[in-house]
């Protein structure tokens, strides 16, 4: 299965860093937070990547285009300018980057990278958030009922939307209320490339219409992960998460290195 991870929004919340780089390359623990995203898919063994680009795209393609010789030992032979990076361990990982203009909407940055993914369901989920969730498992709940959409619920702070339910089936999809408290869209959703249909165009946000219309079709379901899961879109809860790396027993570290 491939991944499909939005990094291409300003993050406008996280100025303070996001001036200079995007919201994905922000780091945590002197990684960015898009490596540690990739690194939960990647225990559950998800190796291929399409990663949608927009704000100051070039810096995701700049540390792509590096990594080997960022994460590597190099020698470097000033009499002749030879340059040589000694070979080490790194994932064995295919990343698409792929341009979805720099005004895009979550949606239409989804529906631009449609021609990369196949007949296939796929993995979706945004470049900002982090949780101990099991994919296999999420992945087993989505066959199991045959809808196109799968979304994780997760209990968050009352500054975001809330979820409703019956039984497993979404009923309603609240997106950012002024006061709500309960299940929250957590991310990470497994979808049907047929999903894509439910969205118009550059300028539909995901999270509005299409999913409102899914829910309204009901082909949408709920994977209630009750772990570990943050987001990262404040100074205050990038604080947390580099606290929390600090941790031996960082709660979205399930990788063994």
């Amino acid at each position: 299965m491939k991944a499909v991870i939005l990094a291409g929004g300003f993050g406008t919340r996280l100025s303070e860093e996001t001036t200079l780089k995007p919201k994905p390359m922000v780091e945590i623990g002197g990684k960015p937070i898009l490596w540690h995203i990739m690194k939960i898919f990647a225990t559950y063994g998800v190796n291929e990547f399409v990663i949608a680009l927009g704000y100051k795209s070039d810096v995701i393609k700049e540390y792509f285009l590096n990594f080997y010789a960022i994460n590597n030992d190099i020698t470097v032979d000033l009499s002749s300018g030879k340059t040589t990076i000694h070979e080490g361990k790194q994932p064995d990982w295919k990343i698409h980057l792929v341009d979805t203009g720099l005004g895009t909407m979550t949606g239409g940055r989804l529906k631009r990278v449609r021609k990369w993914l196949g007949d296939e369901p796929f993995y979706f989920t945004y470049g900002d958030g982090v949780a101990d969730i099991n994919l296999h498992a999420l992945l087993e709940f989505h066959r199991s009922h045959g809808m196109l959409a799968t979304v994780t619920t997760v209990r968050p702070p009352a500054r975001f939307g809330n979820i409703g339910f019956a039984e497993e089936r979404i009923t309603e999809f609240y997106e950012k209320p002024e006061t709500g408290e309960g299940w929250i869209n957590g991310g990470y959703f497994v979808l049907d490339p047929k999903a894509i249909d439910y969205i118009d165009g550059d300028d539909t946000v995901w999270e509005q219409d299409p999913i409102r219309r899914l829910v309204a079709d009901e082909q949408m379901m709920g994977y209630r992960h009750a772990g570990f899961w943050s987001c990262m879109d404040t100074l205050k809860e990038k604080k947390l998460l580099e606290q929390l790396w600090s941790q031996p027993d960082t709660p979205w570290r399930i990788w063994q290195s």
